[in-house]
C-alpha cells in the first residue's frame, strides 16, 4: 500500500524534471526479506541532473541506487536490481538493516500515456491499484470503478488485486512476478480546536500521512497562517451534517466545555474511525453524559495519547500522533527493544 499524497509529491518532482528537460526514474522497493528501513511500495524519484526525492533506506543505499538509475537514463528501459545486505564482506558498509531488498527502476517518460494517466489520477486524488509484471515490464492499473487501464493481466491477478485493495497495508508480489500496490488517499484527521497546541499536532499528523482538517469557527485562529497544510472547516460543529465527515479520525481539543461537547457529539454521529479526547477521563465522561452518550458509544480514547511523560505542547503532540499511528497500524504500542524484526 502506498499513500497517495507521497506518490503525488514525487510526481511533482517528475514533472519539474520534465520542465528542466531532464529524465526521471521512479525507484520502487518491491520486495523485502529480513530487516529493512522501509516497507515494500516505498518510492523515490531520481533525475538525470542528480536530484533525488523521497527516501528508501535512510541514506545508506541512495547513492548506489543512483548509479543504477544512470543505466536506466541511458537505456530508457525497466531494470530490477537486488541487494543482499546481510553480506558485509561484499558491501563493507556496515549497514544496519540486514535485509534482502529488490528494487524496480522505471523510466518515467513524458510521452508515455500510462504515466500521464497515473499523473491525472494522482492530481485528482483518486485511489487506484498499480500492477506491474516484473518479467515483461507491462503495466496496468485498476481504478476506483474497478476497471482496468493499460495492459491486460491474468484473471487471477486482477481478482486478487481487487479483493485486497481495501485491506492492503504494504505492496506485494503476487504469483512470483506481479507487483501489486494499492495507492490510497490519506485518512482524514479532524482536529476540533485551533489553539496553539493544535499546531504541532496538525504538523506531525500531516507528516505521518494524514489529511488534516481543522474544525474551528474562529477565523483568526483557523487559517492558512497557523495551519498552512490543512483544510479549514470554519464553522460551528452544530452547523455541520454528520454524513459529511464519515469515516474520519478525530482529535477533540477545544479547551472549552461546550465546544468539546458539540464536537464530540458530531464525531460520534459521523461513524468515526477513531476519537481522541484531550484531558482527564472524568472530564470526558462528564461531556459524554451531557450529550447523552457514553465512552462505549464510539471508538473513544480518553485521555488521548501514549504515556511517554509528555509535558509541553510539542511533546504532547508526539504522544497524541503516536497513539493515532498505532491504532491505524493495528499495533499495541511497546518498545522495539529486543525485537528481531521491526516491520512484522
Amino acid at each position: 500500500m502506498s499513500r497517495l499524497h507521497e506518490f503525488k509529491e514525487l510526481f511533482q518532482h517528475i514533472t519539474a524534471a520534465w520542465g528542466r528537460g531532464e529524465q526521471a526514474v521512479l525507484v520502487i522497493l518491491t520486495d523485502v526479506k529480513g530487516s529493512a528501513y522501509r516497507l515494500p511500495g516505498t518510492k523515490m524519484v531520481m533525475t538525470s541532473d542528480g536530484r533525488m526525492s523521497g527516501t528508501i533506506s535512510g541514506g545508506c543505499l541512495e547513492s548506489d541506487l543512483f548509479e543504477w538509475a544512470k543505466h536506466v537514463f541511458s537505456t530508457k528501459t525497466m531494470m530490477i536490481h537486488q541487494y543482499d545486505l546481510s553480506d558485509n564482506e561484499i558491501w563493507s558498509l556496515g549497514i544496519g538493516c540486514k535485509g534482502n531488498l529488490r528494487f524496480l527502476f522505471l523510466p518515467i517518460l513524458p510521452c508515455n500515456q500510462f504515466w500521464l494517466h497515473v499523473q491525472n489520477l494522482l492530481f485528482r486524488e483518486q485511489d487506484f491499484t498499480l500492477l506491474i509484471d516484473l518479467n515483461t515490464g507491462k503495466m496496468s492499473l485498476i481504478e476506483e470503478n474497478r476497471t482496468l487501464y493499460g495492459d491486460e493481466v491474468p484473471a487471477s491477478v486482477f481478482t486478487h488485486a481487487k479483493l485486497t485493495a481495501s485491506r492492503q497495508t504494504r505492496a506485494e508480489i503476487f504469483e512470483k512476478h506481479f507487483y501489486i500496490d494499492a495507492v490510497k488517499r490519506s485518512e482524514r484527521l479532524i482536529i476540533a480546536g485551533a489553539g496553539r497546541d493544535a499546531v504541532p499536532v496538525a504538523d506531525l499528523a500531516r507528516r505521518a500521512g494524514f489529511a488534516v482538517t481543522i474544525l474551528d469557527a474562529r477565523t483568526y485562529l483557523n487559517n492558512k497562517q497557523s495551519f498552512p497544510h490543512a483544510e479549514h472547516l470554519v464553522r460551528e460543529p452544530e452547523d455541520i451534517e454528520s454524513n459529511q465527515l464519515i469515516d474520519s479520525w478525530w482529535v477533540i481539543m477545544n479547551h472549552h466545555q461546550m465546544k468539546d461537547e458539540a464536537s464530540l457529539k458530531l464525531a460520534i454521529e459521523s461513524k468515526p474511525r477513531y476519537i481522541g479526547v484531550l484531558g482527564p477521563i472524568y472530564r470526558t465522561n462528564e461531556i459524554l453524559a451531557n450529550i447523552g452518550y457514553s465512552v462505549n458509544s464510539g471508538p473513544i480514547h480518553s485521555p488521548i495519547g501514549l504515556d511517554i511523560g509528555a509535558e509541553n505542547s510539542d511533546e504532547v503532540a508526539i504522544s497524541i500522533v503516536s497513539e493515532i499511528m498505532s491504532v491505524r497500524a493495528g499495533r499495541v504500542p511497546r518498545l522495539l527493544h529486543g525485537k528481531v524484526k521491526i516491520h512484522d
